[in-house]
């Protein structure tokens, strides 16, 4: 589903709502955000991939052969650590060959500015498709620096895959990579002067871990 912001893509089903919900309610308890966060994963990765390139293979089954179909694109998650890594299992579901790469970024509570403190990918080739992963697009300061380390890698074709957004995070994504489309589950209202999403769900990467 389209929004009225540029490149955004908001996923709007009956169960993503209702999973949503699980996890903005303060009384949902650990393991049953992890189930929550998984399923939307699911959802996230089987929309974002309804284009991709597939070959022709021959396989045969019990009773003869026929025609088949193979992935024709290599699919490179990369987590923003490490709330980024509670997505991680659930695109894996639905794409158990992708590779998969790290980057760690950390904001600053006061400048609320990322600092980097980790970066590994896999090499890319010229049809990787690269998917970032981070359950909240807030300031999205965190994530724009995340897309520019990713060109420098060589990656030419990004998409950016979160649960919930908020309309300044997707302004500055727009900004400052016009070519990267992002999905998510959630739009919400706005930031505070924290930077924390309203009415958003908390830190997604204490309620993920239980490092609340």
């Amino acid at each position: 589903m389209k929004t009225s912001f540029k490149n955004f893509n908001l996923i709007d089903h009956p169960l993503v709502k209702c999973d949503i919900t699980l996890l903005r309610d303060k009384k949902t308890q650990t393991e049953i955000f992890r189930s929550a966060v998984r399923r939307l994963s699911n959802i996230l990765a089987i929309e974002i991939n309804k284009g991709l390139k597939l070959k022709e293979i021959n396989v045969e089954t019990p009773l003869e052969k026929t025609t088949g179909y193979k992935l024709d694109e290599e699919i490179v998650l990369v987590p923003v650590l490490r709330a980024g890594l509670s997505m991680v299992n659930g695109f894996l579901d639905v794409i158990p060959d992708c590779n998969v790469g790290h980057i760690g970024l950390q904001r600053n509570e006061e400048t609320l500015l990322p600092i980097e403190y980790y970066f590994k990918i896999p090499k890319l080739k010229n049809n990787s498709k690269v998917i970032l992963l981070d359950p909240m697009l807030a300031t999205g300061g965190s994530a724009s620096e995340a897309l520019k380390y990713l060109k420098k890698k060589g990656a030419k074709k990004i998409i950016f895959a979160c649960l919930v957004a908020s309309p300044e995070g997707i302004k500055k994504i727009n900004k400052e990579h016009p070519d990267v489309k992002i999905f998510g589950t959630a739009l919400d209202r706005e930031l505070d002067n924290k930077g924390y999403i309203l009415p958003g769900l908390g830190d997604a990467g204490d309620r993920t871990f239980g490092t609340l």
